[in-house]
């Protein structure tokens, strides 16, 4: 893709799972990349692997540095680092302030640094990791699921804001991910997202496509559409039907 070819992208949580997959393609195509995650030794592992930088710390103050070893330019940046506690209200209030923190904030912090750069050239590229509980929900977490509709509510409002100025933005929501995270969210989990999960490489064509055509809203699973629909347009209905798959969860354990 010419979009891409030489770009300098930057992927969060890019030691594993999705964040890794988005690293290998952007480097496939020609970019150059920036591997971000907490844990060195995992983005050092991805870096070395594509042939990218790696640029480990917190999601949340990774662009100056990342900026630096792009060559000081940063044409795509992919807000993929997530965390998906369990729980409802009664989940510790660090909990969730850390899903607030990374799901939601970390995206804020990143544009706030990116978008004088990208306005003024005209410019630029913010890709958000969301996932379709930002879309419709996930049970047993709600931390996730309410930080995760901020999520989309922010990367709408940057797309809705910046597009005319040659911002583009893209929103992937997929549902389950054979991933580390889906591994870690147990009996719901199972129920709901394991038996139509994907590959991490299947999210990042998913994203190349949607860019290519322009989306903003990209589907890795493109029945969570319908379910979106349906949502929106009737949603005692759709609740009624996620509150049996409550039920029936909660009969299972």
């Amino acid at each position: 893709m010419g979009i891409v070819r030489d770009a300098g992208v930057v992927v969060t949580g890019a030691g594993g799972g999705i964040g890794a997959a988005l690293a290998r393609r952007f480097a496939a195509e020609g970019a150059r990349v920036a591997v971000n995650d907490l844990d060195a030794a995992k983005a050092e592992a991805v870096a070395a692997e594509i042939g990218a930088t790696a640029v480990p710390g917190d999601a949340s103050d990774v662009v100056q540095a990342a900026r630096e070893a792009l060559g000081g330019r940063v044409d795509i940046y992919c807000a993929n680092a997530g965390v998906a506690p369990a729980g409802g209200p009664e989940a510790e209030e660090d909990l969730w302030e850390t899903a607030w923190d990374v799901n939601v904030m970390a995206h804020v912090r990143a544009a706030r640094k990116l978008l004088p750069e990208w306005l003024d050239r005209g410019s630029g590229r913010f890709v958000a990791t969301v996932s379709a509980a930002g879309l419709l929900t996930m049970l047993g977490s709600a931390p996730y699921s309410v930080s995760k509709h901020a999520a989309l509510a922010f990367a709408e409002w940057l797309s809705l804001t910046y597009r005319h100025c040659g911002i583009d933005v893209h929103a992937i929501c997929p549902q389950g991910v054979r991933t580390d995270m889906l591994r870690g969210t147990g009996p719901a989990g199972d129920l709901v997202l394991v038996p139509t999960a994907i590959e991490p490489a299947q999210v990042a064509d998913a994203l190349f496509e949607g860019m290519a055509a322009g989306r903003f809203l990209i589907l890795p699973h493109p029945e969570v559409a319908d379910y979106y629909a349906a949502r929106a347009t009737d949603p005692d209905r759709w609740l009624r039907g996620m509150n049996h798959l409550q039920r029936k969860l909660e009969e299972d354990l």
